[in-house]
């Protein structure tokens, strides 16, 4: 092999690290450096890359090559001999699923196929939201739910509470949930969840039951096939975010503690209304959105026995979440924040869609609200609800970031 040859193999690009990874600092200051984890579970893994690595990731953008890793990987250790240090690094962020290459279409294909054949959708966040163990879990949620004042349940259609853990919104859940009383068990609960990896501008469905500790949660697969049918090109059938996505394992675990673990659910995640944001205009501009919005407002009108869930979480401000401000909840800028976020709920509550997205679309919602999209889809498939403030919150997930979150009910105003 000539010298041009040997250039060539040192100047391919290196695989392009995933942009959907979560990127965190080490909560260990005995191990510092950069935690990475795939929030999609299609690797079990989680790296951490220390401190004098971190600059060389950028490296893998899908341009640089190796040569120009192995010049970062001098400058960032001091050595010469950096080979060892280079194979290791690749090697692991290949392995563990966290570069565009072969491995990771592998390893997202096989996961991908292993829940489009699973007869269930598991529960994923057993074990570390909430307790794996169904005593446990009941002995939680009972907790949780002490000191809940049963509220008038007088043409109640629908609910929304949280989707952070359950620990750190644990009073918006209860007020939510407060209003739920035993007459109706028996419901259809069509749940609405922010789809935090899903495709934008669409919706995602499954037919499949959900399991968690307290038992399986029957999906009506008929209604399910129904909005399928009526708006094929704005759903992805059998989402694979369905298998990682906490906003509506939550909801069914209340609703189980509740009212007993076959509760009947139809369960849909509903995408970022991207296009909409970026660009003006409403969501039901796209031809998709209008006709399953439509389809969902079709079902309401003929079916008597629904009561609406919806699973979603408001402003997310501070370091964690791209700001500049260490944020503390309710506190100096984040008394403007709950400001702002009460005009949206006031929107809300008015069933004003068309205000509420205006709201939303100020500055491309500087308050990254990620329930916007199943807010406004529950507006416009439901436009008699009228919704009450229980609670509102701010909760610091970490000393520098918050996250707002309320809980609602909503009555019909027929």
């Amino acid at each position: 092999m000539g010298p041009r040859a040997i250039i060539d193999i040192v100047s391919q690009p290196l695989p392009r690290l995933r942009l959907s990874l979560d990127f965190m600092p080490s909560p260990d200051p005995e191990r510092p450096g950069l935690l990475i984890r795939d929030p999609y579970g299609f690797s079990d893994c989680m790296l951490l890359i220390p401190p004098q690595l971190v600059a060389c990731l950028a490296c893998f953008d899908g341009e640089q090559t190796e040569l120009e890793l192995r010049e970062n990987l001098v400058r960032a250790t001091g050595q010469i001999q950096i080979g060892d240090i280079e194979r290791s690094l690749v090697e692991s962020l290949s392995g563990a699923g966290f570069l565009e290459d072969e491995e990771f279409v592998r390893m997202r294909d096989e996961r991908m196929r292993e829940f489009a054949e699973a007869p269930v959708r598991e529960a994923s966040h057993a074990g570390s939201a909430y307790p794996d163990d169904a005593e446990e879990a009941r002995a939680e949620l009972s907790r949780f739910m002490q000191g809940a004042v049963p509220a008038s349940q007088d043409s109640l259609i629908g609910i929304a509470a949280p989707h952070v853990s359950p620990f750190g919104g644990w009073e918006s859940y209860r007020d939510a949930y407060a209003t739920l009383g035993p007459a109706y068990a028996q419901r259809t609960f069509v749940l609405l969840g922010t789809s935090h990896y899903g495709e934008p501008d669409r919706f995602g469905l499954t037919r499949k039951p959900f399991v968690t500790p307290l038992g399986e949660a029957a999906t009506d697969a008929a209604l399910v096939d129904q909005l399928a049918a009526a708006a094929p090109d704005a759903v992805r059938m059998e989402d694979y975010c369905h298998a990682v996505e906490h906003s509506i394992e939550f909801q069914v675990l209340f609703l189980q503690h509740l009212f007993g673990a076959n509760v009947r659910i139809v369960p849909i995640l509903c995408g970022a209304f991207a296009r909409s944001l970026r660009h003006g205009g409403n969501p039901e501009d796209d031809e998709n959105i209008r006709r399953f919005f439509d389809a969902l407002g079709e079902m309401r009108a003929r079916e008597s026995n629904l009561l609406w869930v919806l699973g979603v979480d408001m402003a997310h401000m501070g370091r964690r979440y791209g700001d500049s401000i260490a944020a503390r909840a309710h506190a100096g800028e984040m008394l403007t924040v709950a400001e702002r976020d009460r005009q949206r709920i006031d929107r809300i509550n008015a069933a004003d869609a068309a205000g509420f997205w205006s709201l939303v679309q100020e500055d491309q919602d500087p308050l990254k609200w990620c329930g916007s999209s199943p807010f406004y889809t529950f507006l416009k498939a439901v436009p008699n609800a009228r919704g009450s403030l229980h609670r509102y919150q701010q909760w610091n997930i970490d000393e520098q970031s918050i996250v707002s979150f309320a809980g609602l009910s909503f009555r019909s105003s027929n």
